[in-house]
């Protein structure tokens, strides 16, 4: 059975940092495409960051680029999203998916199989 475990969320101050955590369970995170979503209270789930099957390349949205770096640890089947210059705007549910077939993550939700349940990310100004 396949869990994506979300871990790391928590309140911080605008400017600060934290790095979320996707322990996987019952896949191998080397073996899939990985990407970080959020999902604002009142607005649609949007991507954040991916890194794709083979661990070498890295996608980010707008948004985060330059502040978010994502990264993946095979031997602990773990993939992080450390935030750096956290913004009020960056507030959000934060989630994990995984996608076995592709090699090249996408950007839409659809596009994965398997979630995390999230876990909150509040920035306060």
């Amino acid at each position: 059975q396949v869990q994506l475990v979300e871990s790391g969320g928590g309140l911080v101050q605008a400017g600060g940092s934290l790095r979320l955590s996707c322990l996987a369970s019952g896949l191998t995170v080397s073996m899939y495409a990985v990407a970080w979503f959020r999902q604002a209270p009142g607005k649609e789930r949007e991507f954040a960051a991916a890194i794709s099957r083979s661990g070498g390349s890295t996608y980010y949205a707008d948004s985060v680029k330059g502040r978010f770096t994502i990264s993946r640890s095979n031997a602990k089947n773990t993939v992080y999203l450390q935030m750096n210059s956290l913004k009020p705007e960056d507030t959000a549910v934060y989630y994990c998916a995984a996608n076995f077939m592709t090699v090249v993550p996408g950007r839409r939700p659809a596009e994965y199989d398997d979630w995390g349940q999230g876990t909150q990310v509040t920035v306060s100004s």
